[in-house]
């Protein structure tokens, strides 16, 4: 007699489910629930009573655990991908030197870029590595990483072949998105138009080698004008590339109005966003990406429009921005607890604007919540109540880790933003 090949590839038995599906009946928490997953995919999200069998008939693997079981992590917004790092410039302005100051010095984004310039390809990723690593192992299962510190075709290729080198690497979810229109090259200096020519001319040659998920700008008055980003987004929208945006993060442009138009994926930053920039979101279904990181650690006062943004019903996500300048932040726990602590959101809206949001603001509608058909991307947690990702500064709380159904290893190894 033949035997018959169990349903499930594995099965989860122990924990609560924080499932932040709002949708479920009952509500999103599963007290001594189940998870079961065939092919990458979940099969069974429930209570543990409520399986069709007995476990150990049920799945080629059971598993059994305690704490809490959620979504894996989503950091939606990094420039995780840099060479060298600016601990300096961190010095520097707490000895009372300005961004401008430091920018005239020759540090900000430009200092970035000369590193990442004066580094072949393999050297970039063996020191990008570990930032990855670090996030993995804090519960992150998808990553988007832009490029942004190459300004010339050669090194914004080089950026996204790493960042695609990473997912490989790591077997974690990599979203690449295009940022030549970052800055301006010190090749280009008075000819921002010209920069911006050349921008548009990369960006079909980097989509064709399959680097290229999306696209994003910097507007701002020290970056880039709304008529330059337009440009921009009228290439990407060509090749059918979605676009988001570092939008009114330190004035309002009308940044937020602007992708929304373009029926943007995000608005990120968004501290200066007014009221006719947040109804456009509401209108196009753009996310906002908060980024307490940056706002943290430039020790911003401009909260975002969190009320308005309740308000209008636009989701908010949560990212580190990791990057070399303004916000060296490795963990997006940690991004999530400055998230509760100086924009006001709730432990909740903070954990959904890590998961579920943050997959809408990358355009992945198949991972974010704990749901029969999605991806089985799952942390355990060794905590007692979900709160507490938000409420720990630092430490180590993820027991095991799966991505899309497999087993990843978790180690203690270092990860300094190197």
């Amino acid at each position: 007699m033949t035997a018959v090949a169990p349903p499930y590839d594995g099965l989860l038995l122990g924990a609560h489910l924080a499932t932040l599906d709002d949708a479920r009946p009952g509500g999103h928490v599963v007290e001594d629930g189940a998870l079961a997953w065939k092919d990458g995919r979940l099969s069974y999200v429930g209570p543990r009573a409520d399986l069709p069998g007995a476990p150990d008939t049920l799945a080629r693997e059971v598993i059994t655990t305690r704490g809490w079981v959620t979504p894996g992590l989503i950091d939606c917004h990094t420039h995780l991908v840099f060479a060298g790092n600016r601990a300096h410039e961190f010095d520097m302005r707490l000895n009372g030197a300005s961004y401008e100051d430091i920018a005239r010095a020759g540090g900000g984004i430009r200092a970035s870029v000369a590193a990442v310039r004066h580094v072949d390809e393999d050297t970039l990723l063996q020191q990008s590595l570990p930032r990855a690593r670090a996030l993995l192992q804090d519960g992150v299962t998808t990553l988007e990483i832009k490029s942004g510190y190459g300004l010339d075709f050669a090194n914004e290729r080089k950026l996204l072949r790493v960042a695609r080198q990473i997912g490989a690497q790591l077997g974690i979810t990599v979203r690449t998105t295009y940022l030549a229109a970052h800055a301006l090259p010190p090749e280009f200096r008075g000819n921002a138009d010209g920069y911006i020519d050349a921008v548009i001319d990369w960006l079909p040659r980097l989509h064709a080698e399959g680097l290229v998920d999306a696209v994003d700008a910097f507007c701002e008055r020290i970056a880039f004008s709304p008529a330059q980003t337009r440009r921009v987004f009228d290439a990407a929208r060509a090749l059918g590339v979605p676009v988001k945006l570092h939008a009114d993060q330190l004035s309002d442009l009308g940044g937020a109005a602007l992708v929304a138009e373009y029926d943007g994926l995000s608005a990120d930053h968004v501290e200066y966003t007014g009221e006719a920039g947040v109804r456009a979101m509401a209108a196009h279904g753009t996310v906002a990406v908060l980024l307490p990181g940056a706002f943290h650690v430039l020790r911003e006062t401009k909260l975002p429009p969190i009320a308005l943004l309740r308000e209008h019903g636009v989701p908010m996500a949560v990212a580190t921005d990791c990057n070399p300048g303004t916000s060296p932040l490795l963990s997006l726990r940690q991004a999530m607890q400055l998230a509760c602590t100086h924009f006001r959101l709730t432990p909740y809206e903070a954990l959904v604007g890590a998961t579920r949001h943050a997959a809408q603001a990358l355009g992945l509608h198949d991972r974010g919540m704990l749901r029969e058909g999605l991806r089985a991307d799952l942390v355990v947690w060794d905590i007692d109540h979900p709160a507490e990702l938000c409420y720990w500064m630092g430490g180590t709380f993820v027991r095991r880790l799966w991505i899309a159904g497999r087993p990843v290893p978790l180690t203690q190894e270092s990860a300094a933003c190197v």
